[in-house]
């Protein structure tokens, strides 16, 4: 069966619907307006604007072939002496040549990275690891003509390197504002990867600040980086050189999501310094420190879980003469918070040596402002550890607090804290129950317990007497060279 409807009818039906729906329309929430709209980003212009200005960079090392010389003379001989005629392969020689030559350097390639041209007179920017170690560096430009580079400095700490061509007029890149990248923010990648030239690849920047090294917060992301991209850039969309692509997090060797730039505010830093003297000056005060947890900042009363907690102080460190002790967190460094460890490293590397500094720390329950002279950091050397050699400790009776701690305690003789350069302390005999769920061990040295110094096992008993055994009790020890916190929790 059919039903006939007529014309003026369907218009009235149609006109109903449309009113229904811009009525239901009203009562939705309005889209902002920079969210209507989103496109996928259009990277030619910013290859066109940057890519001349990327390089390829392929490194020689010079090896000497490997080979027994005197295995070489008896061949050598055997066939003259059978076969009336040299070895094969063997040069032809002179007849003042009776031994045969000593084996010649030979050059191999070494590996195939990327740079960029900082500046239109030939500086070029890349990594370290490019061109460690290699005897020839080799650039090449989008137009293929290519130069042999001059070494101008390295610096392993940063992974940052600066190569010379002789060369004008060249294309350079413009550096960004670090600061003003944001996470989920487009970027770009040019470079070498597996000797690929003017690989262009694109992502957004995961995040920021991320901690891999103690001297760099790299910038995380998702851009297609593989070997050969080494000392590539990281550009944003307004064309701008942010970072340094430098490793990966990989499993297989190939990318798996993840990369690293190195910011290039950092990297700047340390080129100019490369640029000027070939080297990179940093700046140490002696300390080891270590991370504050959030239960430790509650008990000693820091309340929120920040700044560097110094494990150890160097003898005759710039830490050492400004007042600076184990067991001090250290809050802010010439006023600059100190809100995770790896924050007072690079404060104190980009200071220069030589320099008055202000260091504010956290002791005994208290701020105090030290200062400390900067000096310029050492080449890198094993930590030295304190003497193992025990002395027969002056025994005290362990009381029943002690115990109820799991603690055995006994005071340092005057030799003992000689040695280990200590005013102060009792030695952990024996560590068991709570202490030893705490981390504590015999041979532990307890500088302070609740935030107050010990001298001898009787002041120990006095403060522990006092504390609240309804709470953590925080206890500030020394295990070798490096001082730490730890948190007994007391037996119900």
């Amino acid at each position: 069966m059919m039903f006939k409807i007529e014309g003026n009818k369907i218009r009235s039906y149609l006109m109903a619907g449309a009113l229904a729906l811009a009525s239901a329309a009203a009562f939705l929430p309005a889209m902002p307006a920079h969210a209507q709209v989103r496109t996928l980003p259009d990277f030619t212009d910013l290859v066109d604007q940057v890519g001349p200005a990327v390089v390829n960079i392929r490194t020689v090392e010079k090896v000497t072939p490997q080979g027994n010389g005197e295995m070489d003379e008896e061949m050598q001989e055997f066939f003259r002496r059978f076969f009336g005629q040299p070895m094969p392969g063997t040069p032809r020689q002179g007849p003042r040549s009776n031994r045969p030559q000593a084996p010649q350097e030979e050059e191999r390639p070494r590996g195939v990275g990327s740079g960029f041209i900082l500046t239109s007179d030939g500086f070029v920017m890349t990594n370290a690891h490019v061109v460690e170690d290699a005897s020839e560096v080799l650039v090449t430009l989008t137009d293929k003509r290519e130069f042999k580079a001059k070494l101008i400095g390295v610096d392993k700490r940063t992974d940052v390197a600066v190569v010379k061509i002789d060369a004008t007029g060249l294309p350079a890149v413009k550096v960004g504002d670090v600061s003003k990248l944001r996470v989920g923010e487009w970027v770009m990648a040019i470079g070498s990867p597996f000797g690929l030239e003017n690989t262009v690849t694109a992502g957004i920047v995961s995040a920021k600040q991320r901690d891999t090294g103690d001297y760099l917060p790299f910038i995380q992301t998702d851009v297609a980086i593989n070997p050969g991209n080494s000392g590539g850039p990281l550009i944003n969309m307004r064309g701008e050189v942010v970072g340094i692509n430098s490793q990966i997090y990989s499993r297989s060797g190939g990318f798996m999501g993840i990369s690293f730039s190195i910011p290039i505010d950092e990297a700047i830093r340390v080129s100019d310094q490369l640029r000027a003297t070939g080297r990179v000056s940093r700046g140490r005060i002696g300390v080891q420190i270590d991370q504050v947890t959030k239960d430790v900042a509650e008990s000693i009363g820091l309340g929120k879980a920040q700044g560097a907690l110094v494990r150890g102080v160097e003898a005759g460190s710039p830490g050492d003469k400004g007042g600076i002790e184990p067991g001090d967190i250290i809050t802010k460094f010439d006023g600059k918070t100190i809100e995770k460890p790896s924050d007072l490293p690079r404060l104190v590397g980009n200071t220069k040596p030589g320099t008055k500094s202000s260091v504010t720390v956290f002791r005994r329950g208290s701020t105090r402002d030290l200062s400390v002279t900067v000096a310029e950091i050492e080449p890198d050397k094993p930590a030295k550890r304190a003497s193992e050699r025990d002395e027969s400790p002056a025994k005290s009776p362990a009381s029943a607090a002690a115990k109820s701690l799991g603690l055995a305690l006994s005071d340092l003789t005057e030799a003992q804290k000689k040695e280990l350069k200590l005013k102060n302390g009792v030695r952990v005999d024996a560590a068991a129950e709570a202490a030893a769920r705490a981390g504590l061990r015999e041979g532990d040295i307890v500088l302070a317990i609740s935030n107050v110094e010990i001298s001898s096992v009787k002041e120990f008993e006095s403060v522990l007497a006092k504390a609240d055994k309804a709470k953590p009790i925080s206890v500030l020890f020394r295990r070798g060279d490096w001082a730490q916190y730890a948190l007994i929790r007391p037996s119900r």
